[in-house]
This record gives C-alpha cells, structure tokens and sequence, in this order.
C-alpha cells in the first residue's frame, strides 16, 4: 500500500464525485424498478416507491443531459492517462507485475465509461409505460437491463482495482477537500480556452 498520498486534480474529483454519486442513484433505483415490476431472477421484500420509474428516470436524464458528458470530455482529455492506453493490453503478459495491475485498472476504467454510456443510451430508449403494462420483452428493456448488470460489475471491478493499485490512500484523496493553487477553480476557463485553442 502507498505510503505517500496520492494527489488528484480538483476537477477529477468534482466530476468523478457527482457522476458516481448520480449513477449510484441510478443503479439503486433501477433495481427497485426491477424488483417492483420485474423479479424473473429473484427479488427481495422492498416496499414500492411511488413513481420510481419516473424517479430512476430523472438520474437517467441527469447523466445524459449534464454530467457524463462532462466527465467522459474530461477522462478522454485531461485524465486520458488513466484509461486504456497502445500497449495496455500488451502488458497484461506480465502477470503478476505492478503494470500488469495499473494496466487492468486503466482497462476497467474504460470499460466503465463505456458501460455507464451503453446503459444510458439504452435507457433513453425504453418507454415508462411499458413496465407498469406487464411488457417486459421489449429489445430495448432487455438491453438496458443489461446494461445495468455489466455497468454493476465493472463498479466493482473498478473499486477493486483501485484499492489493488493504490489502496486506502488512492480512494481517500478523491473525496479530499484540499486543492493546490495551480489547481484552482480561478484557472480552469484559461485552461479550457487553452484547449479550445489547441483543438
């Protein structure tokens, strides 16, 4: 386990934090949706929630329309380096070796943005009637159904990985308050404008 802690760009945190917040929301209330109208793999005793496609709707709606577009426009420019890289795949030939570990994390890492965008466009896509009518064989349920079980395991995989590869002090330094000055809110439009620029 490190022993320093790791530092992680404000701007990392803020998005990080509200998008998993929002699709943790998200996955939560599509199991109550599940589990109020659905059950075919199980379900357990939860007591109905009034409108709760209505509600799961809404974090839907909130990842689409504002955040993880945001968050995806940051991880595949400012935070590029931690996800897939040329010869990530390469190096999970050294098994075993710590590259072998950063390399996987930086694998899930990307699959979990592609999961979280696989199960918000499907869900775009399904109608709010259909489960309170009892249809539930429609092409485009199923596959935001699972998209949510793919989108739930790479969570895990994800959170796995990042206590594999940093441990407690790589999972804490995403929640800390603290910034360095060159990573104040005050710089980002120059930062921006400087991308914008470069583009």
């Amino acid at each position: 386990m490190p022993q320093s802690k790791p530092y992680q760009p404000l701007l990392l945190r803020l998005l990080h934090g509200l998008n998993g917040a929002i699709a943790l929301l998200a996955i939560l209330t599509a199991f109550l949706v599940y589990n109020a109208y659905d059950g075919r793999l199980g379900k357990i005793p939860a007591p109905q929630i009034a409108d709760i496609i209505g509600i799961h709707g809404t974090f839907g709606k909130l990842l689409l329309l504002g955040v993880m577009p945001a968050f995806a426009l940051y991880s595949f420019h400012a935070g590029q380096q931690r996800l897939v890289q040329p010869d990530s795949f390469g190096k999970l030939t050294q098994l075993g070796k710590p590259i072998w570990w950063y390399s996987l994390h930086r694998i899930v890492n990307t699959l979990m943005l592609l999961a979280l965008t696989w199960a918000i466009a499907s869900g775009s896509m399904v109608k709010e009637e259909w489960l309170p009518a009892g249809d539930l064989t429609q092409i485009w349920y199923y596959l935001h159904a699972s998209g949510w079980a793919v989108l739930v395991f790479c969570l895990l995989m994800h959170l796995l990985m990042s206590a594999k590869v940093g441990g407690l002090p790589l999972i804490l330094s995403m929640f800390d308050v603290a910034y360095r000055r060159e990573d104040s809110p005050a710089a980002w439009w120059r930062k921006i404008r400087s991308f914008v620029d470069r583009s």
